[in-house]
């Protein structure tokens, strides 16, 4: 078994073990593997051990291995800060995108998406820890934005997405995580039922997975350290 395979297979035990705990089943939580600045070798090692989706930071650097590993029927999620410019090329090559924070990047995606592409799943970035230097909408703003991006003819409106502050406080992480799952059941309320709360890292993901986290997004605890220069490049 690969280094890469290990670290996968030991991450699946995490989230099943989790999901036990929180009685829930084990498949009822997918494994994103976080590939940024890991170059297309090491995400199909991920791949030859199974791993089916992966995500991407950076735009240029993810359409690159999207177009490398095309062979490989890969799904493709964008989980980082997306700006205007960048759109058209994301719109096209992803299958996902995580990180919706605002109508404009929405209603971008939803016109340059391909019309013999299916549409593409997104989900609505929320600033659950209220970080200015953090991107997301404020939670108060959750329930507009997502009615907007939900009636966009070229997206599928799946759920909602965050990345609280780091955090050794176990009560201060289940209750960012929470108020995620909240605003959820809140737009259910509403007539809006989603099936995605993509939450949770490699340092959190059992807080996630205990507060109801469908995705979890393990980069480090499956490739190793960040490899920095090749691909530090904004998004």
């Amino acid at each position: 078994m690969t280094t890469i395979a290990a670290r996968l297979q030991a991450v699946n035990d995490r989230i099943a073990a989790a999901a036990h705990a929180a009685g829930r089943a084990p498949d009822s939580v997918a494994l994103l593997a976080v590939s940024k600045t890991w170059p297309a070798a090491a995400v199909r090692e991920a791949a030859a051990a199974g791993q089916r989706a992966f995500g991407e930071n950076y735009v240029q650097e993810g359409v690159d291995k999207v177009e490398a590993l095309r062979e490989l029927g890969l799904e493709w999620h964008f989980i980082g800060p997306l700006q205007s410019n960048k759109t058209r090329l994301v719109a096209n090559a992803f299958d996902w995108v995580h990180s919706i924070d605002r109508l404009k990047i929405a209603e971008r995606l939803s016109a340059q998406r391909d019309v013999h592409l299916p549409p593409l799943n997104v989900c609505i970035q929320v600033n659950v820890s209220g970080e200015e230097s953090k991107s997301g909408v404020a939670p108060i703003d959750a329930a507009s934005l997502a009615a907007a991006v939900a009636a966009l003819p070229g997206l599928r409106l799946r759920g909602l997405m965050c990345i609280p502050e780091p955090s050794a406080d176990p009560a201060l992480l289940h209750a960012r995580f929470a108020l995620l799952r909240r605003l959820k059941d809140e737009l259910a309320v509403s007539g809006l039922t989603l099936d995605t709360l993509s939450m949770g890292m490699s340092h959190d993901l059992e807080a996630a997975v205990a507060e109801g986290a469908t995705v979890v997004r393990v980069g480090t605890a499956i490739f190793g350290e960040r490899q920095a220069g090749a691909f530090a490049q904004p998004g």
